[in-house]
């Protein structure tokens, strides 16, 4: 009686390993969460909003205050010109705009171009409104598509680009000149993006922050999503922004009617006050973070792992085969967290098809004992296979 795309998935890596970290009592650097709580002042926020606002159904679109806030933030760190009122719709998290966006924009049959490694509900989301993936492979170190891979996953099926940028597992972030290509290929192709963007505000450096959105001939064609909970590193909220121009946000918002709704309006109100008052976030909160990836980075090199580059979100990936590690990404990050203690993602877990089996993915925004810990705990697994 199942639905046979659901029925044939397997638990996710994430539930796996957590649930081993715990049932082990194991330091848990694989699911992507900080330690520290998020800004007191947003929670301070929210928890009045709760005792003193409004607890009843908000506005299907959102909150006006919300929608206004988010138009105006993006105006500011992107650029953006968007009218709140017809481009603006709070979701109940990131994951809930995509499934907006695939529901409303995928007629059975569509071809989605989808880029591996994946966030893992894109693909039984894309299947399950009638979707057909074409995919991408992308291999390190750099994680870059090219003119010649994109000719071959786009034909004149193609109804759907899906971006994550800057991109988890990988932790970088596409340049101007990738995504220059990209959009070229969607206008040429009459081609949707879907950008999901919720790693824009985490990034390191001089990375630059331009959205797909930005760029000639995408303005009418890309649904740009944020999440408030990776802005604020307050991932349990699950508030998101989907953001696009008039003609796509009345039919996706119409998906969002019938899943959802709404998203409880005293979240809403503290997200809307903390992008009015965060710029000192804003600010601070990428050093600190490079301080905690800095700080893995230099101990794993220590131990003599090879660490690749990140330019964003809150992972470092470790390369296996060239840190001496025989064997595949699942089979050491079982024995890690069995054997050693520690829990990490295989990044073949981010593919369908003709995975990269040599990179593990930890998470690094942890306070530092867990973090010094870890990284003698990783190298207790390495030393398994000696």
């Amino acid at each position: 009686m199942a639905n046979s795309i659901y029925k044939a998935l397997p638990t996710t890596i994430f539930t796996v390993m957590s649930g081993l970290a715990r049932e082990m009592g194991a330091i848990n650097l694989g699911q992507g969460f900080p330690d520290e709580p998020g800004p007191l002042a947003i929670r301070q926020a929210a928890a009045d909003a709760v005792v003193n606002g409004n607890n009843q159904y908000p506005p299907m679109p959102g909150i006006p205050e919300l929608r206004e806030a988010v138009a105006r933030h993006y105006a500011s760190h992107q650029g953006l010109d968007l009218d709140w009122r017809t481009e603006v719709t709070v979701t109940s998290g990131a994951t809930e705009a995509l499934a907006c966006a695939f529901l409303a924009l995928i007629e059975p049959g569509d071809e989605v171009v989808l880029f591996q490694p994946l966030y893992d509900a894109y693909l039984p989301m894309v299947r399950r409104a009638g979707g057909v993936a074409r995919l991408a492979t992308l291999r390190p170190p750099h994680w870059r598509f090219d003119r010649a891979m994109l000719e071959e996953v786009f034909s004149e099926r193609t109804r759907l680009v899906v971006l994550n940028n800057p991109l988890n597992p990988t932790a970088t972030a596409f340049s101007s000149e990738d995504l220059s290509l990209l959009a070229e290929f969607c206008v040429r192709h009459d081609a949707v993006a879907v950008c999901d963007e919720v790693w824009e505000q985490v990034v390191f450096g001089n990375v630059v922050r331009r959205p797909l959105m930005a760029f000639a001939g995408m303005r009418e064609r890309c649904v740009k999503i944020g999440s408030a909970g990776k802005m604020f590193a307050l991932t349990g909220w699950k508030v998101g922004f989907l953001c696009a121009a008039p003609a796509l946000t009345e039919v996706i918002a119409k998906a969002h009617q019938f899943l959802t709704f709404t998203t409880p309006p005293n979240l809403q109100s503290a997200v809307a006050w903390g992008l009015a008052n965060s710029d000192e976030w804003f600010k601070a909160m990428p050093g600190d973070l490079a301080a905690s990836r800095d700080r893995l980075t230099e101990g794993l090199r220590r131990e003599g792992f090879a660490v690749l580059p990140c330019q964003a979100t809150y992972f470092l990936n470790v390369d296996l085969a060239a840190s001496g590690v025989p064997g595949d990404d699942m089979t050491f990050c079982m024995r890690a967290v069995k054997e050693a203690g520690v829990a990490a993602i295989p990044v073949s877990a981010f593919y369908e098809a003709d995975a990269v089996a040599s990179v593990v993915r930890l998470c690094f925004p942890k306070r530092n004992e867990t973090l010094d810990e870890g990284v003698r705990r990783l190298a207790r697994a390495r030393d398994l296979y000696r």
